[in-house]
């Protein structure tokens, strides 16, 4: 019989005091915080080509696609008039 490991609750969520911003080199960073069992334990940053920032962003919105907006949500999630765009 394996002897059972425990798992450990490992976290990565953003920096909500730091927003994306631009490196040198033209890509978006984004600050990560890394916590285990509630602990943080480093910040790292997301590094994003525009191309891949595209991606993700297109990627977000068709799993969010149907959902309601949050109230505080940013404009780009409030709801439009506009046409509706397909994500493959």
């Amino acid at each position: 019989m394996t002897p059972s490991r425990a798992i450990t609750p490992w976290l990565i969520s953003p920096v909500p005091e730091r927003r994306f911003s631009w490196t040198d080199d033209g890509e978006l960073a984004l600050s990560l915080q890394i916590s285990k069992s509630g602990e943080p334990i480093a910040v790292a940053s997301l590094r994003l080509t525009v191309t891949e920032a595209e991606h993700l962003h297109a990627g977000l919105c068709h799993a969010l696609a149907g959902q309601r907006p949050p109230w505080d949500a940013p404009d780009c999630r409030q709801p439009s008039q506009g046409p509706v765009v397909r994500w493959p």
